[in-house]
């Protein structure tokens, strides 16, 4: 990190920019013949170079208005005498991907996602980053890499879906999904799936309740990686455009005065900013492993546990689906992220001297913020919608390392029953299609985490059926791997140790009494730590289908879901950072 500040009043002074080590000098020239190639002045070349991620394809509507985005963040960064490089990495979208062996690929794409951008940044020695993200896992890849890179960045998302409209309903995707369990059990038609289908999903856009897209999003805000008020301006607004432009504005001004970098913004106070935000707005649960993940980038101690902290002593203000009863465009509509910080800060819910990339502090930044009233879709934090947050991590003789439920919406926080295992989704979505199960059943499904899946699938199409066939709160679900930002009901996830590796559910037999408490924040087996030994020295590892390619790489160096998921040392084994090559 060079904290050195660059005025550019009379050309930008290359000295602490590794862009020069391939526009400087006469060393540089074939390095320069192709930025003439592709049309570039000498002024563009001798400009800092700034990259501009997207994460543009044509597999979802949560990406298809990254690349129209882009171009306004590369007129913004043009404005502000600096040079745009555009490029693109992959998602793997999750509705899509979901329901089927696809879903392997979800998390593991995060990975890739930040390990593509980290390595063009690199090849092409990229000044400061840009980075627009739309489908769930590109939230959190695009801000690790910002946080392993430690260059001047900005974040952006790329904004939600608009609702669907379904007989005079606001419906979105999870709406379809539950209608699968319904038109299983003949309460649908197939006519009125199909229409559902065709009117669901409107816009561009990110799944619009506080899934996984839409939960980091506000943590972009919250952890101040992301222009104040951007998160929540839907993808088909042309004022998102608007804060495209500022964001290229707004990374050029971090070169020129030398910060703030990631890693000055992303600190344990912001990470528990951002913890706060998940539990007030009532978000996925995959934020339990995202923000462990980027804690790792930046060198800080911050696991599943430490959010379960946050989580414990934050009250749910937010009445979002997938528990409550609005969107996030409805969100906007009264005023955004900034009106649930704002009443969280004033509360004394969240540390408001954490530094952003607007240069100001995150009070300063809410200023003039304020919760509107006669509305419902923010409460006031004293008279919340409930005391403590939307997600509670268990922990108990079943789960050591942790587990995580989503709390909002559930009308009983305790539930015991016995176990029906399962070896994979597939198994268990099956048994749920054909009813092949009692009310009071807990349901196991276990080898699908990081490494036993592999890759920690999502299980939104089995619990999506449940909730279609009237079942949500007549059964819990309890897995190694995750559930959907758009789950909803008594669903346990990311379990630890998984499977794979000897925990404690990889060694359940079918009747085991299992307890869930989210009061307590428990999660236990009725049985003995003996008894568990002696099955434990029956276990044997097994081996799954994935034995080459991504999948197997992946198994070979990901680890616990408790501290994210992670595949590498992180910035604790650093012994440089990038802009001091």
């Amino acid at each position: 990190m060079f904290n050195k500040k660059n005025n550019h009043k009379d050309g930008w002074n290359k000295d602490y920019l590794v862009s020069r080590y391939v526009t400087e000098g006469a060393k540089s020239a074939p390095h320069r013949s192709y930025y003439y190639a592709m049309g570039m002045t000498e002024e563009e070349i001798h400009q800092p170079l700034v990259g501009v991620a997207t994460c543009w394809n044509e597999a979802a509507p949560c990406n298809i208005s990254l690349s129209r985005q882009a171009q306004a963040v590369k007129r913004g960064v043009s404005m502000n005498k600096a040079t745009p490089r555009e490029f693109t990495t992959i998602t793997v979208t999750d509705g899509i991907a979901m329901g089927h062996e696809g879903m392997r690929s979800s998390l593991v794409s995060r990975e890739v996602i930040a390990d593509s951008i980290e390595l063009t940044m690199r090849g092409h020695c990229y000044d400061a980053l840009v980075g627009l993200a739309g489908c769930d896992k590109s939230l959190p890849g695009m801000m690790m890499v910002m946080l392993r890179l430690n260059v001047p960045s900005v974040f952006m998302y790329g904004g939600t879906i608009l609702p669907g409209r379904f007989r005079g309903k606001d419906v979105d995707v999870v709406n379809v999904f539950e209608a699968v369990g319904k038109h299983a059990t003949g309460e649908m038609s197939s006519s009125d799936l199909h229409e559902l289908e065709a009117s669901a999903c409107p816009s561009a856009g990110s799944c619009g309740g506080q899934f996984t897209a839409n939960t980091m999003a506000c943590v972009s805000e919250a952890i101040g990686l992301a222009l104040p008020n951007s998160a929540g301006t839907p993808a088909p607004y042309e004022s998102r455009d608007e804060y495209a432009e500022a964001s290229g504005l707004a990374v050029v001004e971090l070169i020129r005065n030398g910060g703030p970098y990631p890693r000055d913004i992303v600190t344990r106070k912001s990470l528990e900013n951002a913890a706060a935000i998940v539990a007030a707005t009532g978000g996925s649960t995959n934020a339990g492993l995202h923000l462990p993940a980027m804690a790792h980038e930046a060198g800080i101690d911050f696991n599943l546990f430490d959010v379960a902290e946050i989580f414990k002593k934050t009250p749910l203000i937010a009445n979002l689906r997938p528990g409550g009863k609005y969107v996030a465009k409805d969100l906007y509509d009264v005023g955004g992220v900034g009106i649930v910080l704002k009443e969280l800060l004033d509360n004394g819910y969240i540390h408001g001297d954490c530094i952003t990339v607007t240069g100001k502090t995150l009070a300063e930044n809410l200023e003039g913020f304020k919760l509107p009233e006669d509305q419902d879709v923010v409460y006031p934090v004293k008279t919340p919608i409930y005391p403590t947050g939307g997600l509670v991590v268990l922990k108990g003789n079943l789960a050591p390392e942790g587990a995580i439920v989503k709390i909002a919406g559930l009308e009983k926080l305790a539930f015991e029953g016995p176990a029906r295992v399962f070896d994979g989704e597939q198994a268990c979505f099956e048994a749920v299609q054909n009813r092949e199960y009692e009310d009071g059943d807990v349901l196991v499904i276990r080898y699908e985490g990081a490494k036993g899946g592999p890759g920690m699938r999502e299980m939104l199409s089995t619990t999506a059926a449940l909730y279609g066939q009237g079942a949500g709160g007549k059964v819990a679900l309890i897995t190694d791997g995750r559930f959907s930002g758009g789950t909803r009901g008594f669903c346990i996830g990311h379990v630890g140790p998984e499977a794979a590796v000897g925990g404690a559910i990889g060694l359940l037999k079918d009747g085991d009494i299992i307890s869930i408490d989210a009061e307590k924040s428990t999660l236990s087996v009725a049985l003995s730590d003996d008894v568990l030994e002696e099955r434990r020295k029956d276990w044997k590892p097994r081996k799954t289908d994935y034995n080459s390619g991504a999948l197997y790489k992946y198994v070979q160096t990901v680890g616990s879901a408790r501290d994210g998921a992670v595949t590498h040392p992180g910035a604790k084994e650093e012994t440089h950072v990038f802009v001091d090559l």
